[in-house]
């Protein structure tokens, strides 16, 4: 559809976006608005179309703050998840979570590259804890000898989260912890 000979695709965009920019209560309505606005005949080929919604989150439900590559600085970054959980009224997840901020940080300061990220997403029953790095090289989980000074940070966070992992972006990655939250 976009990429037909006989259309130019600035304007085959621009009728895409103007069928994406109408509110919708389902996918199949959106579907059918591209479908129906770019379509002028019966294609020669087979066309794939593929509409996903995301959830947007309020920003007073994410918090983000910069970090230097300072192991000094994962103090400060546990003061800040603590405060943040606390605006939240998320008080009893300071723990787990003071713990998890600290993995993370330290391990994006001792393996990754600068800039260094924190960001903590609260929804519903879950609270999400990401910390970036422009490196692109991904965490493993090591068995640290009894004698050993580290090599714990991920299995620590393996036992305190629900599910943690790696999410690769272009200029780096991103090391994220999910928790559930209890409910009073």
């Amino acid at each position: 559809m976009l990429e037909a000979r006989d259309h130019d695709i600035d304007e085959a965009l621009d009728k895409m976006f103007q069928a994406l920019a109408r509110p919708a209560k389902t996918l199949d309505t959106v579907c059918d608005r591209i479908l129906t606005s770019m379509l002028t005949h019966r294609p020669d080929d087979d066309i794939a179309l593929l509409i996903a919604r995301t959830r947007a989150l309020h920003a007073d439900r994410v918090a983000t703050w910069d970090l230097a590559s300072d192991p000094a600085i994962v103090a400060q970054a546990r003061q800040h998840a603590t405060n943040q959980l606390t605006t939240w009224h998320l008080d009893d997840a300071a723990f787990i979570t003071e713990l998890i901020v600290s993995e993370l940080v330290t391990n994006a300061i001792r393996y990754g590259h600068p800039p260094i990220q924190l960001r903590l997403i609260h929804e519903n029953s879950t609270l999400t804890c990401e910390v970036f790095d422009s490196s692109s090289t991904a965490p493993h989980m090591r068995r640290a000898r009894t004698t050993d000074e580290g090599g714990r940070g991920l299995l620590l966070i393996g036992q305190l989260a629900q599910r943690w992992g790696t999410r690769h972006t272009p200029t780096g990655k991103t090391v994220w912890a999910e928790q559930f939250l209890t409910t009073n």
